[in-house]
Formats: C-alpha cells, structure tokens, sequence
C-alpha cells in the first residue's frame, strides 16, 4: 500500500527530468551499497532491514511495559535528547489530537536542555503526580540526559523508595556503557539500541516504539508502514522510487546552488516531525564543508514572517512541501446574514478548501519567485503513513549521503563541543583542554 507520492512537476522549470535521471547509476550504487553494507559508516546500517528483522519478543515487552505505565502513571518521563527523544516527540504530535479533554498518560521530554528552571519546574510538577521513567541513551555519558536521569532518579526513589525500580526503564546499548552498568546493578527493566543503529535512526526501535506504545498509538501499524516502505524503496527503479527521485531531486538542486532546503507543513502537528527530519539530514549530510542545510516552516503561520524572505531573499533556497491530502475532522463555513466580514464567498466550504488553494497559490508564488518545489503528498496521517514517511526519509538521506561521498552515519562534528563542554565543566581527564579553553574566553 503506497500512501506516500513525491511529485516533481514544480522543480521542472529549474532542473530537466534528463538531470534527475542522470543519476540513476550512481543512486543504484548508492542503494546497493546501504542493502549490501559496503559503503562508509556500513556499521551503523542496522536501520535498513529493521522492519524485518526487529525482535519480536522485545516487541511483546514494550506493549506489556507499556500497558503497565499507562495503568500506574500519570506522567512517564522521557529523558533523551537528540535522536533519542525526537522520533518519538515527533510520532506523539503527529498523531495526537491538539485538544483532548480526557485523562490519558502524560509524555514529558527532559534531558534535551540545559534549562535550569526547566529541570526545576518539571520537578515539582511531579511531586504530587505518579510518574514512570524511560531513559534514553546508547552510553548513559551524554551529560543532558544523564544529568537529567540523576535527578528524577533520586525523585523517584525519594517518592516511591525501593519500588523506584518498577517505574524506571532503560533503553540502552545491550552490553556497553554506564546506563546498561547501572540498570544491571538497580534491576531496572531494559530494552535495546541496536549496536548497528545510531540515535536519528533508530525511532523504530525501542527508543522510539516504548513511548509511542505508551502513548496508546499502535506500533505495530507502524512498523507495517516502515515494512511496505522497505520492501517499496529496495525493489523499485528509479522512475517509480520515490526515495530514490528524492535523493536525486535534492542533489542536482544543490549543485545548482540551492543549498538550503526547507521542510514545509500545512499542519503544526508535524513541528516535531519537521524537527526530526532536520537532525536527520542535518547530522548525516552536513560534513567536509558539504551538505544541504536543512530548515522547516509550518504555514500559513510562517508566511506571514519568513514567506517574504522566501519569495524575494536570496535565491539559495528550495522546499520540500508534505501536503496532507486528507484531514481527520473539518468545519464547513455557513453563511451569516450580514457579511461584515466579507467571507460569505466561502460560504458552503470546508478549511480544508481553504488550505488547498492556500497551498496550491503558495506553491506557485514561490515557484514563480525562483524557489523550487517539491511536494510529497501523504494521504492521511495514520500510525501507518508514519512508519511509512519515517522510512522513505532514513533510506532517502542514507542514498544522499552517499551521493554527496560522506558518511551519512557518524557525527564527528558533534563531538567536539561535548569535549569542551566536559572540560569546562571539570571532567577528570581534560585539564589541558580546560586550561588552554579558559585562556581563550579570557583572552582580550
């Protein structure tokens, strides 16, 4: 089942069709490598054949722990940051409602800053709130999470003493690190990060799959969706591939000089999503000085402070447009009497008549003003058509990253202001970065 089309016609005025399909070579090699495991980073490709080859056990116990937090807990806190708290951030908006009046789990994300009156707030937040724990971390070292998991650790214990152990849940390395260490030795319950799977790709594992499960949304749907998509995205040739066109469509654009790609909605539900997506492309992409510079706008609220950049800013620029085809609820506009609004032309209409042409007029401004566009229309949102957008993005950014020569797997970049931030911090181990460090912020 195919709920996902990638439709190139408004990218045609500024590339040809015989450009995008130039590249069908390299983009065969480029799929193969991620299928065969040949290419660079061929370690952490784990993710590709995922949807068939997840544990089905560790599948039961997230649907067993997740039943068992949803029936104990008002809030589950989820602590992680990066690609470990995205995806599932990401799947939590999108398929919830804005508004609900019933009692349901509550989902908090902490370990993603270094707020302080964050951290403080959420705190006493809980005091008075039966609350469970999931944290996240390959390592259990990142020092946002970690210094997070300390804290609401010890308000934990503090609140329900030795029981804390019941309500806190780690997904982690199965073998390595502090947190799989610690978890051993508390006797906290534990599901895995593929050893072969890093953080912006591993939303349909557990990192992901435990809060959204927790969220009372179906995984198994989506794990179906990420499968449909796999078993689309590895037989297709290029002309019928849309993960393949995607990848194609975004690096001819970049050798065109369009260097900056804009992840755009109609629907603030996908912020998240759009969020994810930039950390994706972002990390496995951005590296040797080379790489699109991924960014995202939710419209129409955004057009009225970025569309006027977007129309008529530098020419630097396309976007990437999810239209959503079919919308779970409406609201038809009835006419009034008196028309002192002057909208009684839409009387009869639904919102959904009015962000159709809101979006088809957009398109063809920006168009017309020298951005291209490409649309990828989804159907609906369902757990389904998320496992199957998730997928064609992961397995699009693996083939683009090797379009571009780069590893799309590591994040070497990362790392280094984790390093001054553990030496300035007075991390055992980096006293001549922390000395060296000092003397530059003193420096006049």
């Amino acid at each position: 089942m195919k709920v996902l089309n990638l439709n190139y016609k408004n990218v045609l005025n500024f590339i040809s069709e015989a450009e995008i399909f130039a590249l069908e070579k390299e983009l065969d090699n480029a799929r193969n490598a991620l299928l065969n495991k040949t290419g660079k980073g061929n370690d952490y490709v784990g993710w590709v054949n995922y949807p068939l080859e997840y544990d089905k056990t560790e599948l039961s116990r997230i649907k067993e722990v997740a039943l068992k937090i949803r029936k104990d807990s008002d809030v589950l806190v989820v602590i992680g940051i990066g690609g470990s708290y995205l995806g599932a951030q990401a799947a939590l908006k999108m398929l919830g409602k804005y508004f609900s009046s019933e009692k349901d789990l509550e989902i908090i994300f902490v370990g993603n800053n270094v707020s302080p009156e964050y951290v403080s707030e959420l705190e006493v937040y809980l005091k008075n709130k039966d609350f469970s724990i999931n944290v996240i971390s390959k390592s259990g070292g990142t020092i946002e999470p970690a210094l997070a998991f300390r804290i609401f650790r010890k308000l934990a214990i503090k609140k329900y003493g030795k029981k804390a152990n019941n309500r806190i849940f780690a997904t982690t390395d199965k073998e390595k690190g502090a947190l799989i260490k610690m978890s051993v030795e508390e006797g906290y319950q534990t599901f895995s990060i593929p050893s072969d799977v890093g953080g912006r790709y591993s939303v349909l594992t557990a990192v992901g799959l435990l809060p959204i499960a927790c969220a009372g949304f179906d995984i198994d749907e989506i794990l179906k969706g990420s499968l449909d998509a796999y078993n689309y995205f590895v037989n297709k040739p290029l002309k019928e591939n849309d993960a393949l066109l995607y990848a194609s469509i975004r690096n001819v654009l970049y050798k065109k000089g369009k260097v900056i790609e804009l992840l755009v909605s109609y629907e603030p539900k996908l912020y998240f999503l759009s969020e994810w997506w930039k950390q994706l492309f972002g990390e496995s992409e951005g590296k040797e000085t080379k790489g699109i510079f991924p960014s995202s706008l939710i419209y129409s609220t955004d057009l009225h402070s970025m569309g006027q950049y977007v129309q008529d800013g530098q020419r630097i620029l396309f976007e990437t447009v999810i239209d959503v085809m079919n919308a779970k609820s409406d609201k038809i506009l009835e006419k009034e009497e008196t028309d002192l609004d002057g909208l009684n032309f839409l009387a009869g209409k639904d919102i959904s008549f009015v962000r159709r042409n809101s979006l088809e007029g957009t398109v063809l401004a920006h168009v017309d003003g020298g951005v291209p566009n490409i649309i990828l229309e989804l159907e609906k949102i369902t757990p389904y058509s998320f496992g199957y957008l998730v997928y064609f993005f992961m397995f699009s950014c693996g083939v683009s990253g090797y379009l571009l020569d780069v590893n799309p797997f590591n994040q070497e970049g990362v790392e280094d202001y984790k390093k001054n931030m553990l030496a300035l911090l007075g991390k055992k181990g980096y006293e001549d970065l922390k000395n060296k460090l000092v003397e530059r912020i003193n420096k006049k």
